[in-house]
Formats: C-alpha cells, sequence, structure tokens
C-alpha cells in the first residue's frame, strides 16, 4: 500500500491477494499446532524415532560385548589345548599304562606254559 492513498488499483489487490494467502497459511500452521490428533501422532512418531535408535545401539552394545567373550572363550581354549599338549602328565600316564598292560600280558603268558 501507498502512504498518501493514492496508489494503483491492481498494485493493491495484489498486496491484498499475497496478504490472504500468508493469512490462510498461518491460520494453517496455528491449525496444525493446536490439532490434537496430529500433536499426539507426532510425539508417537518421535517415540517410534528415539525407540529404534535406542534398541540399534543395544543390539550394537550386546553383540560387541557378545564377540569380545567369544574372543575370549576361544583364546582361553587355545591356551588349555597348548598346555594340554606341553604338560608331560598325559604321556607319562599312556606310558604307565602300556607297561602296566605288557606287565599283564606276560605275567598271563606265564602262568599258561
Amino acid at each position: 500500500m501507498t502512504g498518501n492513498g493514492t496508489g494503483d488499483v491492481a498494485a493493491l489487490r495484489e498486496e491484498i491477494r499475497r496478504t490472504r494467502v500468508e493469512l490462510g497459511e498461518t491460520m494453517e500452521l496455528l491449525a496444525a499446532r493446536a490439532d490434537p490428533k496430529a500433536l499426539v501422532r507426532h510425539s508417537a512418531e518421535q517415540a517410534k524415532a528415539r525407540m529404534r535408535e535406542q534398541a540399534a545401539l543395544t543390539v550394537a552394545r550386546v553383540r560387541g560385548r557378545a564377540a569380545e567373550r567369544a574372543r575370549l572363550l576361544r583364546a582361553q581354549a587355545y591356551d588349555s589345548g597348548s598346555a594340554l599338549g606341553r604338560s608331560p602328565l598325559p604321556w607319562t600316564a599312556v606310558a604307565a599304562g602300556a607297561v602296566a598292560t605288557v606287565v599283564v600280558l606276560l605275567v598271563v603268558r606265564g602262568r599258561r606254559r
């Protein structure tokens, strides 16, 4: 609008049209903010997104811990297995069993003759 009241009619109509459009947009925004269903729907969508994000973080954390625990158990099993291979106790037990078997066989043969 012009300040002195001698404005062009077409310019005034265009300004009125723009003002109506802006007013319509403002009313739509206000209506959207006051719509309870839309507010609840928006809040629910935000809560779902937060829950999905938290679930993904929890799954990643649990998988990481499980993988670390599996590596630890594998390392412990490997260490205990290699310790058995280095220990002379099982071989001495096998040798003692073999010697005992040979002695028993010799005793049994000696009695039969």
